[in-house]
């Protein structure tokens, strides 16, 4: 029996809010999760906990062949129609919590810095309603969870959860992201675009050193490094379309022991950023051609390894108008704003390249909060009226998704 009824064009009265009991259970679940952080392809206590809670639900969660992470499916799966995935990332960071709260990591130098703990408990929360509404019969078409780990491991995690069979049967798939930017009790969405291409280089520079006194006889490394630190941002600028936004960043730059010895041995590391897929699959020729280049200039023998992270996510016009009309009918369109892209990485981009789908920003500053927070700091966090949000919206989308067609 299908209970979604007409409000008005374009929205719908929608069942599956959250009662006050299970709001305080996955509140409790997220605190747990935060003070237990486990790294990529490490979530072995995570993924007990989450299968565990979906079994006692009468769900058939199965384990990823990788040994972390899980997928389940809920309700009945005619295959008429592909099903609608929802997917949470699952593994935190190598870095320390400094907050003072109670739920504080209690493991060192790891933290849930990025709100996977929110994805994983949104997502859980919307699998137990979805399980109630479909034993009322109130889900017309299967929906499957997919809890992944390994995220912040480039190239990231989904690849193996692809490969594990994850989007069998999915024809849709859809995700949040945590968002200090944003008030909790809404969230930020954008067609196109959501986030960038992001890939790691590391460069050796090897020569022979010797005097400061005597540079001319030997290959200067620290110049060379200097250089390549300097001139490979400006190279590019000029060889790529300047709309692909593609930045190269360096994070770490070592080379020599004394003030006047010149070294034989130089390293650089840092990122590869790019707006736009043409210029994402450009990039490592442009790169290793524009490093190749300064390197000779300056006699150094260069090696450079170029590790392929993530393309960016592309969210899906008519998915995005998914997410939208299921915030509306869950909380109004004012309860929506727009995003801009950032120049993040996300690993959910790669379910894109297999199914369309889209991601939404999640709200999780506290309103009126202007405290300047960021992802990937030890000081962050979250308020909590974000994990109902989530909820709603996974279940709304869910449901409208599932509807028939008028």
């Amino acid at each position: 029996m299908n209970q979604l009824k007409s409000r008005e064009p374009g929205s719908v009265v929608l069942p599956g809010t959250l009662s006050p009991s299970l709001r305080g259970e996955l509140i409790a679940f997220r605190r747990d999760l935060h003070m237990h952080p486990e790294l990529g392809n490490q979530e072995f206590r995570t993924t007990a906990a989450l299968k565990a809670r979906l079994e006692a639900a009468g769900l058939a969660p199965r384990v990823l062949a990788t040994g972390t992470g899980l997928v389940c499916d809920i309700g009945t799966w005619d295959r008429a129609r592909p099903m609608l995935a929802i997917r949470a990332d699952i593994d935190a960071l190598p870095i320390p919590d400094v907050k003072t709260v109670a739920y504080r990591s209690t493991v060192p130098n790891r933290a849930h810095a990025c709100g996977h703990d929110v994805h994983t408990t949104t997502v859980l929360g919307a699998g137990l309603v979805l399980a109630e509404l479909d034993r009322q019969g109130l889900l017309p078409n299967a929906v499957r969870l997919i809890f992944q780990p390994a995220e912040e491991v480039l190239p990231g995690g989904a690849a193996d959860a692809i490969e594990s069979g994850v989007l069998d049967g999915v024809g849709r798939i859809i995700a949040v992201h945590c968002d200090p930017k944003v008030d909790a009790g809404r969230i930020g969405l954008r067609p196109g675009p959501i986030t960038s291409a992001c890939d790691r280089l590391e460069v050796t520079l090897d020569g022979p050193g010797g005097h400061t006194a005597r540079p001319h006889l030997t290959t200067d490394l620290v110049t060379a490094a200097a250089r390549i630190a300097t001139d490979v941002p400006a190279l590019l600028a000029r060889r790529v379309d300047a709309r692909s936004g593609l930045a190269v960043t360096w994070g770490r730059i070592e080379a020599g022991h004394a003030c006047n010895v010149i070294p034989q041995h130089a390293e650089l590391s840092g990122t590869v950023r790019c707006l736009d897929l043409p210029g994402w699959r450009e990039a490592p020729d442009l790169v290793h051609a524009a490093i190749d280049e300064i390197a000779t200039l300056h006699r150094a023998k260069s090696t450079i390894n170029y590790v392929r992270g993530v393309p960016p996510v592309v969210n899906d016009p008519v998915i995005t108008e998914l997410l939208r009309d299921a915030m509306t009918a869950r909380r109004g369109v004012y309860a929506i704003e727009d995003t801009e892209q950032s120049l993040g990485g996300e690993d959910f981009s790669w379910y894109l390249e297999h199914v369309p789908g889209a991601m939404a920003r999640l709200g999780v500053r506290a309103p009126g909060d202007t405290t300047r927070r960021d992802l990937h700091a030890g000081d962050f966090d979250v308020d909590e009226e974000a994990i109902e949000v989530g909820v709603e919206l996974f279940t709304a989308a869910a449901l409208i998704d599932a509807a028939p067609k008028r």
